[in-house]
C-alpha cells in the first residue's frame, strides 16, 4: 500500500508560497507544515494554507512527525543546514536551483542525503518547460546531427536584484540565472563542462550600494567538443516588457533551433507601455497551473515510486561545481577547469 506523501515547506516566501499552494492541490500528497523565520510568513502561511508554521526547521520536523518530504524554498545561499537537517532526519528533498552556491555545501547535502538513504530532485525548471521539451523530443528522437554549440541569454531587469531579492549582494547573475541554462544546455546536448572562461562587469549594481556583478558571460567547453555561451545579467532596464528575457540558440551540423522563451505571444500596448503578458503560472477555476505546478506533481510522483527520470543530487552538483568555475575564472582572468 502507497502512503500518502506528507510535505513541508521551508522557505515561506514567493516560491515556497508557489510548492505550498501546488503540493495542497495535488491528491496524491498532503501539505503538512510551512517553516521561515519571519513571523509574517509564518502567520500569511497559516492563514493561507491552514497548516502549523513554525520558526526553525528543527521545531517543524519535531512538532510533524509524520513529514516525509521537505521542499527548500530559501535563499540560494541558505539552502545547507536545511537540507541537511531534513535529509539527516530521512525525509526526501525537492531543492530550489542552485542545490547550493559553493561545492562544500553541495557535497554536505549530497552526502547527508546518501547516509540517510533519501532521495533529491533539483528545481531546474526548464525541463518542464514545453517550448524546451520539443527541442529535447526532436535533438533525440530526430537525425539533427551533432550540436556545434548553444548560446542562451537569460537575463532580469534591475527591479530583481533591487527590489525582487534582499539578498542580490550575496548572489551573482551566475548563481540566480546561470543555472537555469547550464543545466539546460547539459540536458539538450547531453554533453558535461569540462572548462569555463567568464568575464563580467561591476558597475552599476556596486554603484547602488549591492557589491554584486551586474553582467557575466561563461564560455563552456563540453566533453563533445561543443561549446555553450551563456549570458547572464540582471540590470536590464525596468521598461522591458517582462522581468526577465530568455532566447536560447542551438546549432547543430545538419540545423538549428531559436527558442524565444521570455515572449509567450501575447503583447500588451497600455496607454505608458508595451508588456508581454505571462502566464508561467495561470490560474482558472480555483486551481494553478503551469511549469511550476508540474514540476511539483513530478516530486510527489518520485515520492510515490511512479517516476525517475528526473534532475537529480549528481545534476544539482554538478552545476554548483560549474558556476563556482565561473565565479573562479571571472577573479584569476582565465580558463579554469571544472571539478568532476
Amino acid at each position: 500500500m502507497t502512503h500518502t506523501p506528507v510535505l513541508g515547506i521551508i522557505g515561506g516566501g514567493i516560491r515556497g508560497s508557489l510548492f505550498a499552494r501546488s503540493i495542497q492541490e495535488n491528491t496524491a500528497a498532503k501539505l503538512g507544515a510551512l517553516c521561515d523565520p519571519s513571523p509574517l510568513a509564518r502567520a500569511n502561511a497559516t492563514a493561507a494554507f491552514g497548516v502549523p508554521a513554525f520558526a526553525t526547521v528543527d521545531e517543524m520536523i519535531a512538532a510533524v512527525p509524520g513529514l516525509t518530504a521537505a521542499v527548500i524554498a530559501t535563499p540560494d545561499f541558505a539552502h545547507r543546514d536545511a537540507a541537511v537537517l531534513c535529509a539527516s532526519n530521512g525525509l526526501d528533498l525537492m531543492v530550489e536551483k542552485p542545490l547550493a552556491t559553493n561545492t562544500t555545501d553541495a557535497r554536505a547535502i549530497v552526502d547527508a542525503a546518501k547516509n540517510a538513504g533519501t532521495r533529491i530532485m533539483v528545481g531546474f525548471e526548464n525541463r518542464w518547460n514545453p517550448r524546451f521539451n520539443i527541442v529535447h523530443s526532436l535533438l533525440h528522437e530526430a537525425d539533427h546531427g551533432q550540436i556545434v554549440n548553444q548560446i542562451g541569454n537569460l537575463n532580469d531587469t534591475l527591479f530583481v536584484p533591487t527590489m525582487m531579492l534582499s539578498w542580490a549582494a550575496k548572489s551573482s547573475p551566475a548563481w540566480f540565472l546561470m543555472p537555469h541554462s547550464l543545466d539546460l544546455a547539459i540536458w539538450l546536448g547531453g554533453a558535461l563542462p569540462v572548462e569555463v572562461h567568464a568575464v563580467g562587469v561591476k558597475k552599476m549594481l556596486p554603484a547602488m550600494g549591492i557589491d554584486t556583478w551586474d553582467a557575466i558571460t561563461a564560455t563552456f567547453t563540453m566533453s563533445d567538443g561543443s561549446y555553450v555561451v551563456l549570458n547572464s545579467s540582471w540590470v536590464l532596464p525596468t521598461s522591458a516588457p517582462a522581468v526577465y528575457d530568455f532566447r536560447y540558440e542551438i546549432q547543430t551540423t545538419r540545423g538549428a533551433f531559436h527558442i524565444d522563451g521570455a515572449n509567450h505571444g501575447v503583447t500588451h500596448y497600455s496607454s505608458d507601455r508595451l508588456t508581454w503578458e505571462q502566464w508561467g503560472v495561470l490560474e482558472r477555476g480555483g486551481r494553478i497551473s503551469g511549469v511550476p505546478v508540474d514540476m511539483v506533481n513530478d516530486f510527489v510522483e518520485l515520492l510515490l515510486g511512479t517516476k525517475s527520470d528526473l534532475p537529480d543530487a549528481a545534476d544539482g552538483l554538478l552545476v554548483t561545481q560549474a558556476i563556482e568555475a565561473v565565479h573562479e575564472s571571472l577573479e584569476k582572468n582565465r580558463a579554469v577547469t571544472i571539478a568532476s
